[in-house]
C-alpha cells in the first residue's frame, strides 16, 4: 500500500530533521505543497514556517528556491539545512565572490543542491533568471512575504518583480511564508504573486505568554533614562529597539557602561560588524541587541525575554513582528513600549513620503518614446533616477496597468494613454498608499492609549475574533492587570519604568449595554466587508467600545463610532 503524503512528511521530518512531530497547521501547509497547490501560510514567529519548505523539499524532485531578504538569514538556513543528513544547500548573493557564485550555480545544474537561497535583488539580473529557469525548481518560495505587499508595512519594491520571476521560470508552485498579514495584505500577496487556486493556511495571532505593556512620558530625557534602566532589570536575553542609529550606539553604550554585554545594531554599520553582532546574539554571548528595525527578520532565537521599544513603531504590524522575537520557547515573556505621543512625529515623517508627479511623467514619457522595450538599465540611464527610485516608479505605473514587464525583463507601455494623465494616476495611487501608511500610525497610537484590554487591541486589528481574549481580557497586560487591581484597591506600578512620565489612564468604565452584547445586534462584526459613502469599499477589522476599526482601500484605517454610523446610516455591508 502507497505511504500516505502525511505520513511521508512525518516520517522525513523525524529521521532527517529529528523533529518527534509536526504542528497540524504545519503539516496541513506541506500537504497542500505536497499536491502541488499554491500556498500562502500565515504563522507566528517561532510557530515553524521554515519546516513548511525544508520538509517537502526533500520529497519532491527538483531544487526548492527560497527568496529571503537577509544574507545573514540565508547564512542560518544554509548551515542548518547542512547539518542534517542528506540535504545540500547553497545561496547565490552579494556576499559571496563571483567564483563562488559560479561554483552554485555548477552545482544546480548538476543536480546537487536541494535548497537555493537567492535575495530578491539577485532576480533583478537576467542571467540569473535564466539560470533559475535552467534549473527547472519544483518549488519557489517567498519568505517575508509581506515584503511583497505595496499596503504591507515593509514593503520592499524589488518583491514585486517576483510574479514575473516566477512566470519566467516555468511557473512552478509557489509557497509564501509571512508571519503577520492581515486579510487585505494577504488579498495583495496573492495578486501579486500571481498565485493560483490558493490553499491559505492561517494560525492564530496570539501569543499569551508575551505580556504586553505601554509606558507613558513626557520628557525625552526621562524616557531615554528609563529606557536603559528598564533595559538593565530585565531577564535577559533581550532586545531593545530604537528609531535612529544614533540612539542605538548611545543605549547600547550606556548598557555597556553598566556591565552588560550589549552591542548596537543599524544598517550603516560594516557588514561584517552586523554579521559578527548576530552570531554573538544566536550564540548566547550578548545580553541586549540594541537594534533599529534592520535587526530582527528570521531571527532563530527561542529564548529571547523581553522586546523594549524606546520609541513607538510605525505600525501594529512592525510592532506585532517585532515582539514577535520574544519568548518563542514558550516561557513568559515581555514586551514593553515605551509611549512619549511626540514620538508619533517622527514616524509621520517617514510615512510623509509623495510620488514626484515630474518623476512619474517623465519616465512615463521615456517609455512611450521607445518603439519597443526597454530595458531597466538603458531606463535608469534615460531618467537618470538611481535603481530603486525608479523601481519605486516603474511599480507604480505597473499597478495602473500603464507598464508590463516582458518575458526578457524589459519594460513596454501598454496603450496609448497620455503620459501626463498616466501620471496623475499613478501619483494617486502613491498618494492611497501613503494615506494607509498615516491610518497606520493613528491605529499605533489607539493601541498605546487605549483604556481597554491590549491583546484584544492587537488581535482585532489583524482581524482575529475577540473571542480569543475572553470576555473579562487576556489577563496577561497592563490595562488588563490594571483593572483586576482597580477593583481590589490603589493600583501600584511597576518599580521600574513607572512613575517616570505620568500615570497610566484608568481602566474604562463599564458600559451598560457594550457593543457585541445580545441585545445589541448588528452586522459590523470583525470581517464584515462594508461600503462608506464617502471612503468606499473596506473591511472591519474590530470593535471595541462601541468603535469600529475599519481598512478602507482609498483612506486606510479609520476607527468610527458604532452610534454615529448607525444613526447615519454610513456603512452598508456588502
Amino acid at each position: 500500500m502507497a505511504t500516505s503524503p502525511a505520513r511521508r512528511l512525518q516520517q522525513s521530518a523525524r529521521e532527517v530533521f529529528g523533529w518527534k512531530r509536526l504542528r497540524p497547521q504545519q503539516l496541513l501547509a506541506m500537504e497542500a505543497v505536497m499536491e502541488r497547490r499554491d500556498t500562502l501560510v500565515v504563522m507566528p514567529t517561532g510557530a515553524g514556517k521554515s519546516a513548511v519548505y525544508q520538509v517537502p523539499g526533500l520529497l519532491i524532485p527538483g531544487p526548492t528556491v527560497v527568496v529571503s531578504p537577509l544574507i545573514a538569514l540565508q547564512r542560518d538556513q544554509v548551515q542548518g539545512l547542512l547539518r542534517r543528513a542528506g540535504t545540500d544547500a547553497a545561496a547565490v548573493n552579494s556576499a559571496n565572490s563571483g567564483r563562488e557564485n559560479a561554483a552554485v550555480w555548477d552545482r544546480i545544474s548538476e543536480g546537487d543542491v536541494d535548497f537555493l537561497f537567492l535575495s530578491p535583488e539577485q532576480l533583478t539580473k537576467d542571467e540569473v533568471v535564466e539560470q533559475l529557469a535552467a534549473a527547472a525548481p519544483a518549488l519557489f518560495v517567498v519568505d517575508e512575504a509581506q515584503c511583497v505587499s505595496s499596503w504591507g508595512h515593509d514593503f520592499r519594491p524589488d518583491y514585486l518583480r517576483l510574479g514575473q520571476v516566477i512566470d519566467r521560470i516555468g511557473r512552478p508552485p509557489v509557497l509564501a511564508l509571512t508571519a503577520s498579514a492581515a486579510a487585505p495584505v494577504r488579498a495583495d500577496i496573492v495578486a501579486r504573486l500571481g498565485m493560483r487556486d490558493v490553499r491559505e493556511v492561517v494560525t492564530g495571532f496570539d501569543r499569551p505568554n508575551i505580556h504586553l505593556e505601554v509606558v507613558p512620558f513626557q520628557d525625552a530625557a526621562v524616557k531615554k533614562r528609563a529606557v536603559v534602566e528598564r533595559a538593565a532589570a530585565e531577564p535577559k536575553p533581550g532586545l531593545v529597539y530604537a528609531a535612529t542609529r544614533r540612539e542605538a550606539q548611545e543605549f547600547a553604550a550606556e548598557l555597556g557602561q553598566l556591565g552588560f554585554d550589549a552591542a548596537a545594531y543599524h544598517a550603516g554599520l560594516p557588514a561584517a560588524e552586523r554579521a559578527d553582532v548576530h552570531d554573538r546574539f544566536l550564540a548566547g554571548g550578548l545580553d541586549v541587541v540594541v537594534a533599529t528595525s534592520a535587526f530582527g527578520m528570521g531571527i532563530d532565537k527561542p529564548n529571547v525575554r523581553f522586546v523594549l521599544h524606546a520609541s513607538v513603531p510605525g505600525s501594529l504590524d512592525a510592532y506585532y513582528q517585532e515582539i514577535g522575537r520574544a519568548g518563542r520557547d514558550g516561557e513568559p515573556a515581555r514586551a514593553i513600549l515605551a509611549y512619549r505621543p511626540q514620538d508619533l512625529g517622527l514616524q509621520r515623517f517617514f510615512a510623509a513620503g509623495r510620488p514626484d508627479p515630474d518623476t512619474v511623467t517623465r519616465v512615463a514619457s521615456t517609455l512611450a518614446d521607445h518603439d519597443g522595450p526597454v530595458h531597466p538599465g538603458d531606463l535608469r540611464a534615460e531618467t537618470g533616477l538611481t535603481a530603486s527610485r525608479l523601481t519605486a516608479v516603474v511599480n507604480l505605473l505597473e499597478q495602473v496597468g500603464a507598464v508590463a514587464t516582458t518575458e526578457d525583463g524589459d519594460l513596454t507601455p501598454t496603450g496609448d494613454a497620455d503620459p501626463a494623465d498616466t501620471a496623475r494616476e499613478a501619483v494617486e495611487l502613491g498618494d492611497a498608499h501613503q494615506q494607509l501608511e498615516r491610518s497606520r500610525v493613528d491605529m499605533m497610537r489607539g493601541y498605546a492609549e487605549s483604556t481597554g484590554c491590549r491583546r484584544r487591541f492587537l488581535l482585532g486589528y489583524f482581524g482575529q475574533p475577540q473571542e480569543a481574549t475572553g470576555e473579562d481580557g487576556c489577563g496577561s497586560c497592563d490595562r488588563c492587570e490594571a483593572a483586576e487591581l482597580s477593583q481590589q484597591g490603589p493600583v501600584g506600578g511597576p518599580a521600574v519604568l513607572a512613575g517616570t512620565g505620568g500615570p497610566l489612564p484608568g481602566p474604562s468604565a463599564p458600559d451598560d449595554d457594550p457593543a457585541g452584547s445580545a441585545g445589541d445586534r448588528h452586522p459590523f462584526r470583525p470581517g464584515a466587508l462594508v461600503r462608506h459613502q464617502h471612503w468606499g469599499e473596506g473591511a472591519v477589522m474590530n470593535e471595541e467600545d462601541r468603535h469600529l476599526t475599519v481598512l478602507f482601500d482609498s483612506v486606510g484605517y479609520r476607527t468610527l463610532s458604532l452610534d454615529v454610523v448607525r444613526e447615519n446610516n454610513l456603512l452598508t455591508v456588502r
